[in-house]
Parts: C-alpha cells; sequence; structure tokens
C-alpha cells in the first residue's frame, strides 16, 4: 500500500483534516450549542429581605426632610435629610429613623451599633427574669411517721426556695378516713413551719379521701390561725372546723352548710309555764 507524504506547506492537501469534507468541514455551518434545561421558576416565593435592620439608618432613609433629634436627645427640628446625614457622619455617627409613619419622619443620631448591642442586652435580662413557677407535688399519709414527716416537710421548703409551688396532698385508705382530723393536723404543722418563704395558697380541701392544700413561695403576711375558718364538706367521714378557736371534730350527720351554732339542749321533763310567766296564775 502506498503512502502519500503530506507536504507541510501545504495546508490544503489531500490528507488535511481541513479539505476533507463532512460535517465539521467550512460548509457545515456554526455548530449548534450543547443541550441547556431553560432556567426553572422561582417556585419558593419571593426572596426574603436579607437586610434585618429593625430601623432605616442612612442612605436607606429616602425622603426630602426629617425631624432630627440629635445624640443628646435634644430637638433639632426639621431638616433636610441629606443636611441630617452630614451631621451624623461629621460626628462619626449614624442617622437612624424612629418613627417612621410620623410626618415627617423622626430621626435621631446615635450610635447604631452600640444602640443594638443594648437592646439586645435588656431582652437578655427580660428573659431571664421570666420564669416559669411550677406546681411541684409530695404525698403523705395520715399515719406518716415523725421522722418522715420531716424529711417531706424539707422538700416542701426547697421547693418555695426554688421559686415553685407546692402541692401537699393527704391520702386515705379504707377506714383511714376517720383520722382526717390527723390530715388537718399535719397541713397545719406544715404551714406554720413554711410561713416564713411560703404562703398558703389553697386551704385544706377533702376531695374525695385526698386532702390536698397548696403553699406558694413568699412570705406569709398573717398567721394561718388568724385567716377565716374553713368549712369542709366531705362526703364522707366526720366533719372538721379549721377555725381560728380551736380543731373540733364531729361524728353526727353532716349539714350542707356549716355555720357556728350555739346550742342549749334542755332536758323535757313535763309541760312548764309559757315563756314569759314566772309560774304563778295571775287573779
Amino acid at each position: 500500500m502506498a503512502i502519500t507524504p503530506v507536504n507541510p506547506s501545504n495546508p490544503a492537501s489531500p490528507s488535511s483534516p481541513s479539505s476533507s469534507p463532512g460535517p465539521s468541514g467550512p460548509s457545515a455551518g456554526p455548530s449548534s450549542p450543547p443541550f441547556s434545561r431553560p432556567p426553572r421558576p422561582n417556585s419558593r416565593g419571593p426572596v426574603p429581605n436579607q437586610n434585618k435592620d429593625e430601623h432605616r439608618i442612612n442612605e436607606r432613609i429616602r425622603v426630602p426632610q426629617v425631624r432630627l433629634i440629635d445624640e443628646k436627645g435634644e430637638q433639632v427640628g426639621v431638616v433636610p435629610t441629606f443636611q441630617a446625614l452630614q451631621m451624623a457622619r461629621e460626628r462619626n455617627l449614624d442617622l437612624m429613623e424612629v418613627s417612621p409613619n410620623a410626618q415627617p419622619p423622626v430621626c435621631k443620631i446615635c450610635d447604631y451599633g452600640k444602640f443594638k448591642y443594648e437592646k439586645k442586652k435588656k431582652e437578655h435580662q427580660a428573659k431571664k427574669k421570666q420564669t416559669v413557677i411550677k406546681v411541684k407535688e409530695i404525698q403523705l399519709r395520715p399515719q406518716t411517721e415523725e421522722h418522715d414527716l420531716e424529711y417531706k416537710f424539707k422538700n416542701v421548703r426547697q421547693f418555695l426556695e426554688d421559686g415553685d409551688k407546692a402541692k401537699i396532698t393527704i391520702m386515705f385508705r379504707g377506714r383511714e378516713i376517720t383520722y382526717v382530723d390527723q390530715g388537718y393536723k399535719i397541713m397545719k404543722q406544715l404551714a406554720e413551719m413554711v410561713k416564713d418563704i411560703g404562703t398558703v395558697e389553697s386551704f385544706p380541701k377533702l376531695e374525695g379521701k385526698k386532702l390536698i392544700m397548696i403553699i406558694s413561695p413568699g412570705a406569709s403576711k398573717k398567721p394561718m390561725a388568724n385567716r377565716a375558718p374553713i368549712v369542709i364538706n366531705p362526703t364522707s367521714g366526720p366533719s372538721v372546723s379549721t377555725g381560728p378557736v380551736a380543731n373540733t371534730v364531729s361524728t353526727g350527720p353532716i349539714p350542707n352548710t356549716v355555720a357556728p351554732v350555739s346550742l342549749i339542749v334542755t332536758p323535757a321533763v313535763g309541760p312548764g309555764p309559757a315563756p314569759g310567766s314566772s309560774g304563778e296564775e295571775k287573779t
């Protein structure tokens, strides 16, 4: 097979790629661009504003004139915006828009970076002061031993010192409901022990077979014995009055309303004289 030599000085040589016919030759025209996908429409909605500044400052204030307050808090008056901006720059400060809805808008000369720092610091301090008060519960029995009561009372005191409310529940089971007076005694003892740091928010109340009292943090202004008497109407068991005078227990029938009543019982020995008479007949 004969091989035709290629002349380097003749670019139009038969073996030259540029002289060979085909789609890549001069007659093929411009090559088509590679396949590209059309731009996808923005399906995520409008782009949010990247500027997170709460106030408009300096060149962002686009009104002809403003009511100016200087860095000392004194009123300067209504001045052109460019003049107010120039005054702020001369003091190496910023021009901040305070009331954009006023006519004209109110602007103040200040250090905007320092303003944001102090505002953030105040918000942080206010957030620290927002405390969530929790209600923590302890459960007792009417026959709880003395050392166990002391341990429970320490827990109640710790709850109040932490700023939480304490819910004390005394549970009665079966015939223990007959010892409800012992439950009131425990409640009163506890209220007296924590009166320096706690106030009785909800006085002892019998709900079914549970005696419940709630103490909130804060010193009590007056002792529990001087408060208004509490009337308890349990569905079963003895009725107990925890008034300021004495704790009394009655095992008789329980009326719907309990009020202090003085009873005088006189034995019936037969018909006597009518009220208001001296017992002697008048002739």
